[in-house]
């Protein structure tokens, strides 16, 4: 009965033609009606793979990925690859570090190699595992084998016998650039203490290799309480360190299970050294050149890690700069795990440490072998600027019109100054009156302006701010007494930080309330001072050209066409690897050429010496934006233009950047303070660098300590990126009536309004109009809205500049002392703002 009862389609029924979609594929071809060009079409056609066939091909895909990654496990630290690299990292002034190390030593069938010369460290040899490590340690003093470990404590502390506290912040971040893991040592009770943490803030900012967490000590404990703080310590781990597991270090059976997990795990992989070669010094030797003994011809030996390393590339060595390669040797291996044996020299199978440092130089000077020397013509060039021309260009000497109205122009600009009796011409020329100042800044035509410092609130706010501190000294000069003490003195100076510090947060805090807000000034005329600024209809859809009146640098600095293209086409071949050179794995000694001294001071001091080799481009100058955001211990303001130290994937420097907005728009407006609630993007010059990169921002202190400030990565390299500064000028209604209002305290006089009449005003509640005509000479104007303005309104008009970053770039960073958290920042409090 139901099917009887159903609908049955009559033959009215409207019948639509099937869809053809054809033999291509993409909307630009459909709506080109299914014509396809011969060109465009494939050699091969991917045909239909049934189910039989997908399933095939997964596994196959699954195969190969686990097989690559086995033979990247069995290559680390086996004899055809590099020594498998790892950093220990003292997280705790208190944790045993000389005892893990004796541990690590004393391993069974094991033979152990000091490193040559001060850069310290050890080698581990097991012939039997057909693995070899190389521990980073630095000798101290003459106690050896235990010397310095990499770590986060307070230098030269009793309880670790002279190991290596946070002081030496970048050894500790530039062996987490190379090695290839990390074993952090950590307190029984406490793991890791303040600097440990900033430390870690560092390593996780930067790109965490792969790591192991080690507890050493503790047995002193009872073994109820023993339980006990390992699970507070598990638990408090956590945070950090998810579904990390703890290895004990007090007996060699433990030792050797920490050393099988640090040869089985799963590698993490940086970018930024996974595409460049790179290689740590294990010995090193300097020839002055006959010019001077202060440059020379530096020998460094080390194994090749990442990519294969040509001789025609620059390598960039950590802190120092980039220099170029002249050869590159092939001396024996020293850490080999099948030694031949030279005849006439007999070798004690037994000997368990073999100290290296009297013969090496002699292994560096038999049989080596030159793999490759530099082609001058295939070369990489060390220049880093644009040497521009000034008088490139058609140049016109002026006419004796233009000359003569010049000329009528100084006349007109002449002002009366009040002078003493008996002043010269020249000498009156010089006398400024009170309020001058920041007129002349604004009228230099130099682009380089101080972008922040021309703001006259903020001269308003740092002027009441002197007198207030004048008027104390005066108060302080008159009462108190003239002490000795030096702790006054010292007291007296941290008062004078906590005041600056304070006058910094009135300033970020104003900012927050009244953001861009600007006082007209009253002495200068508002077309004057703001005459290098300009009106948009829209911020985000008006037009701006990029190449539109740059500043000199820009005719210093390289521009990419296409920059992403380029940096598509480069990691191309280096994933086909069609780079010649020293092979990874391979120990090689490098000839860097017009290397200074110091390089080679800093390495006797133990310090690390790092080299990578730079991709074409990365030597130079450009425009750099990178996105970071504000780490979340540091809360102090950090104003734009003022100097900070970075740290971009391999290198280190110091500059002065701009802040600006992270948008997807075509202009972004800058941001006078770097934000703790959003990413921001820095802009600075800098040498290229090719993302993925990290960045760290740090902030030096007056006593000389680096603070951690944000942390990110490398945006883009684009000149073009357009950053705006806008400036808001503020009136207040006098008179509103239905559409129309008339407006005041926003300009002084009469030809400003005309000046600015053109821009479009807006107000806080929403209202938009423009500038109909001025009223009199005092600069009240008559506006139209587009509704009847609120008494408790405020009128608004928007001004706009492109702004540039200074060239500031310093390759010198000075070294950080010993990190300790700081006890005079200023607690957030609400400031009263009159």
């Amino acid at each position: 009965v139901a099917a009887a009862g159903a609908h049955r389609p009559g033959p009215l029924k409207q019948q639509n033609k099937a869809h053809k979609g054809g033999k291509h594929s993409g909307s630009s071809q459909r709506r080109a009606g299914g014509r396809v060009p011969v060109k465009a079409q494939p050699r091969r056609r991917l045909r239909d793979l049934n189910r039989v066939d997908r399933r095939h091909q997964a596994l196959q895909l699954r195969r190969q990925r686990k097989e690559a990654v086995l033979a990247e496990k069995r290559s680390l630290g086996s004899r055809d690859g590099p020594p498998h690299l790892v950093a220990v990292v003292l997280l705790h002034s208190r944790a045993a570090a000389l005892g893990s190390l004796r541990l690590l030593q004393g391993q069974d069938s094991a033979v152990v190699r000091a490193d040559e010369g001060r850069a310290g460290g050890f080698a581990l040899l097991c012939p039997r595992l057909k693995q070899r490590w190389r521990f980073l340690t630095a000798q101290a003093g003459e106690e050896a084998g235990a010397g310095w470990v990499l770590g986060s404590g307070t230098f030269g502390s009793p309880t670790n016998g002279g190991v290596l506290g946070a002081g030496d912040l970048h050894a500790v971040l530039d062996l987490a650039k190379v090695a290839d893991s990390l074993l952090f040592l950590l307190d029984p009770v406490d793991g890791w203490d303040s600097a440990g943490e900033h430390c870690l803030s560092c390593l996780f900012a930067q790109g965490l290799p792969s790591y192991a967490l080690a507890v050493p000590g503790g047995t002193d404990l009872p073994p109820k309480k023993r339980i006990d703080a390992r699970k507070k310590l598990s638990k408090s781990i956590e945070k950090r360190f998810p579904e990390a597991k703890l290895f004990p270090l007090n007996t060699e059976q433990e030792c050797s299970l920490l050393l099988r997990h640090l040869s089985s795990q799963k590698q993490r992989h940086l970018a930024f050294r996974d595409r460049r070669a790179h290689l740590l010094a294990r010995a090193a030797e300097f020839v002055p050149s006959q010019d001077s003994h202060l440059v020379g011809t530096l020998k460094v030996s080390g194994f090749v890690r990442g990519q294969s390393l040509n001789v025609n590339s620059l390598v960039h060595i950590v802190g120092h700069g980039d220099f170029q390669l002249s050869q590159v040797d092939a001396p024996p291996d020293p850490l080999s795990l099948n030694p031949r044996v030279v005849k006439g020299q007999k070798r004690s199978q037994d000997m368990e440490v073999q100290d290296d440092s009297g013969n090496g130089a002699d292994e560096m000077e038999e049989d080596v072998k030159v793999l490759m020397k530099a082609d001058p013509s295939k070369q990489e060039s060390l220049q880093s600027e644009v040497v521009p021309d000034p008088m490139e260009g058609e140049q016109t000497w002026p006419t004796e019109e233009e000359l003569q109205e010049a000329e009528d122009s100084l006349k007109a600009n002449r002002r009366v100054v009040k002078v003493p009796k008996g002043t010269s011409k020249y000498q009156a020329a010089w006398i400024v009156d009170d309020g001058e100042e920041g007129s002349e800044k604004d009228d230099d035509d130099d682009e380089e302006d101080d972008d922040m410092d021309d703001d006259l609130m903020e001269e308003a706010v740092s002027q009441e701010g002197e007198s207030s501190e004048e008027e104390a000294g005066e108060e302080e000069s008159e009462t108190m007494t003239v002490s000795e003490c030096l702790r006054d003195e010292q007291y007296d100076e941290k008062m004078e930080e906590d005041e600056q510090m304070l006058e910094r947060y009135k300033q970020e805090r104003m900012d927050e309330m009244f953001p861009d807000e600007v006082d007209t000034p009253q002495d200068v005329p508002a077309r004057v001072r703001f005459q290098k600024y300009r009106g948009l209809k829209s911020f985000r859809t008006s037009p701006w050209d990029p190449k539109e009146n740059l500043p000199r640098d820009y005719a210093r600095i390289f521009q990419f066409q296409d920059f992403s293209r380029t940096r598509k086409n480069l990691f191309k071949q280096i994933e086909k690897e069609e780079t010649e050179g020293a092979s990874v794995g391979w120990y090689v000694t490098l000839h860097v050429c017009n290397v200074p001294v110091s390089v080679m001071e800093s390495f006797k001091e133990g310090k690390p010496l790092v080299l990578f080799s730079l991709l074409p481009h990365e030597q130079k100058m450009s425009v750099l934006n990178f996105l970071v955001r504000r780490h979340p211990g540091n809360s102090e303001p950090v104003r734009a233009k003022e100097e900070l130290i970075f740290h971009c994937g391999f290198r280190r420097f110091r500059a002065s950047p701009l802040f600006s907005q992270h948008t997807s728009a075509d202009k972004h407006k800058l941001e006078r303070f770097l934000r703790s609630d959003a990413a921001l993007v820095v802009t600075v010059y800098a040498p290229i660098t090719f993302p993925p990169a990290s960045v760290l921002l740090f902030k030096q202190r007056s006593n000389g300590m680096h603070d951690l400030i944000a942390t990110g990565s490398l945006l883009s390299v684009d000149p073009d990126r357009i950053i705006i500064k806008r400036l808001v000028l503020s009136g207040h209604p006098f008179k509103i009536f239905t559409k129309m209002a008339v407006v005041r305290y926003m300009f002084f006089s009469r030809e400003d309004v005309m000046w600015f009449k053109p821009v479009e005003l807006r107000t806080k509640w929403g209202r938009r109009g423009h500038i109909k005509e001025p009223l009199g000479t005092h600069g009240h104007m008559k506006c139209h809205f587009d509704g009847q303005l609120k008494s408790q309104d405020t009128v608004l008009l928007n001004l706009y500049k492109r702004v540039f970053p200074k060239w500031t770039y310093d390759p010198h960073v000075p070294e950080p002392v010993p990190w300790v958290r700081s006890e005079s920042a200023l607690p957030e409090r609400e400031m009263e703002m009159e």
